[in-house]
């Protein structure tokens, strides 16, 4: 079985996979700040982790991911006052909504979400310890980071301090020593959530609390950091500096980094507004479908977004889920015992040379693309071996397998339960089609024909089988 190899930001090439300690695997992922319905852009990253967790399962690694919440923040105290409720009120509405559009994507939660109003203590404790040893002053009432105190300024980005002054608009404030030094904790103002510290009221900077939670759930040094790729400076830059000035140890070993997500060449933000929320791509597509459309592309390269491209991706991807499910039926049906005939052996030994390049491919810094890619290949050699008559149980239970093992469980980009007919849209199907039959039964053909030609002028193919009428989208 193939090495995991993974494309550690940090030294900017591909590096064999070492757990700190062996069989067990620590992640910690930049999460949201949730002040608005979460969208595209942040289904990418979550659906990314779910596939790397549930490879590294496969495996036999035992996981810790921890996922933050940023529920203090300029925005969501903005926000919260327009709509006259708490801060944190505000925040978690969108917190308990993020949650359950992760769970509509198939996205196992991780083990460990810890909010920033709920490590106060932590955070604090932390700025203590960078004061002491001379990394972090207070001005004020506020205390900062002094970039110049941590030689290793700039080493994720690949950026010197010189060339990042330049090319960066620094916070303004003259209670700083340099213009690149960041907050690490904030002075209360009037109508703002503050908690009581060394320094007087206040609140976290937003680099802070990563350092402090991941410190507290994972320890020192973890394995894997992740975020998307706009995080790569300033935030982890800073996490870096702040974690490594107060405790001499790395923060992480590889630092995984996904592309963003473009819509018209923009990236996708809140801030931009340009942004699809989850709960609307729900609603109007399939959970698989919207997996397999993010991880048709390596996780590193940026995705492209517009009007029309889920409807553009479905083509394949129904081709694969209707073989899946054929499979499965012709597997149910399939007589007991194997012919072992050549034809049959020849297609076994395909699929497990196909089994063997999805693995590579996945130990290969989690290419998703590439492994699709062979699941394809499946789909037309198990597809041409029923066509000419294959039945073969073994052949069946291998290909099954492999869907299973990789579609089903890994990828999440098959569902047998159908998902696009979940909600209102199955049950009115159920009941059409019920119709249908009553029609059908009382030789009414034309109508029940009418029904048929009017479904699919909407698009919805329906299909008349011995064990009753199917449909697809």
């Amino acid at each position: 079985m193939a090495g995991i190899k993974v494309y550690n930001t940090m030294t900017q090439q591909k590096e064999k996979f070492v757990p700190l300690r062996p069989g067990q695997v620590r992640v910690y992922v930049c999460g949201v700040t949730p002040y608005s319905s979460a969208h595209l852009g942040h289904a990418r990253p979550n659906v990314i982790w779910d596939v790397i967790i549930k490879f590294l399962h496969s495996r036999g690694y035992q996981t810790l991911y921890v996922q933050n919440f940023t529920d203090v923040d300029d925005q969501i105290i903005e926000r919260a006052r327009d709509e006259g409720v708490e801060a944190l009120e505000f925040s978690n509405r969108f917190i308990r909504e993020y949650l359950e559009d992760m769970d509509a994507l198939g996205v196992k939660r991780a083990d460990v979400y810890p909010k920033v109003s709920d490590h106060i203590p932590e955070i604090i404790d932390l700025i203590r310890v960078l004061i002491e040893k001379g990394h972090a002053y207070s001005a004020q009432g506020d205390v900062f980071f002094h970039v110049n105190s941590f030689p290793g300024y700039g080493k994720l980005s690949k950026q010197k301090r010189e060339e990042l002054l330049a090319g960066t608009r620094f916070e303004v404030d003259p209670a700083k020593r340099d213009a690149a030094d960041f907050a690490l904790w904030k002075k209360a103002k009037e109508g703002e959530p503050a908690w009581d510290s060394p320094w007087g009221p206040g609140r976290p900077g937003w680099h802070i609390e990563c350092s402090a939670m991941s410190y507290k759930y994972l320890g020192e040094t973890f394995d894997f950091h992740g975020g998307g790729s706009d995080l790569i400076f300033p935030h982890h830059e800073n996490e870096i500096a702040q974690s490594e000035a107060a405790t001499g140890s790395p923060l992480a070993r590889y630092w995984v980094h996904n592309g963003m997500i473009n819509f018209k060449a923009e990236k996708m933000s809140k801030s931009i507004g340009n942004v699809i929320s989850i709960g609307e791509l729900v609603q109007r597509y399939p959970a698989e479908l919207i997996r397999f459309y993010l991880l048709s592309t390596h996780y590193r390269s940026n995705l492209e977004y517009y009007q029309g491209k889920l409807e553009e991706m479905s083509r394949g991807w129904t081709r694969l889920v209707d073989t899946v499910k054929k499979l499965k039926d012709n597997l149910d049906q399939a007589p007991g015992q194997s012919s072992a005939g050549n034809g049959d052996k020849k297609i076994l030994e395909k699929i497990e040379g196909m089994q063997q390049e999805i693995e590579e491919a996945l130990a290969d810094d989690f290419n998703t693309a590439m492994a699709i890619g062979v699941l394809f290949e499946l789909v037309r050699e198990i597809n041409a071996y029923q066509h000419h008559g294959g039945k073969d149980p073994l052949v069946l239970k291998h290909a099954w397998e492999l869907f299973k093992l990789y579609g089903i469980d890994i990828l999440g980009i098959v569902n047998l339960a159908d998902s696009q007919k979940t909600g209102l849209v199955g049950p009115l199907m159920e009941l059409l089609l019920e119709l249908r039959e009553e029609l059908r039964k009382e030789k009414n053909f034309p109508l029940a024909d009418k029904i048929r030609e009017r479904l699919g002028d909407l698009g919805v193919f329906v299909e008349d089988t011995p064990q009753g009428p199917r449909w697809k989208v």
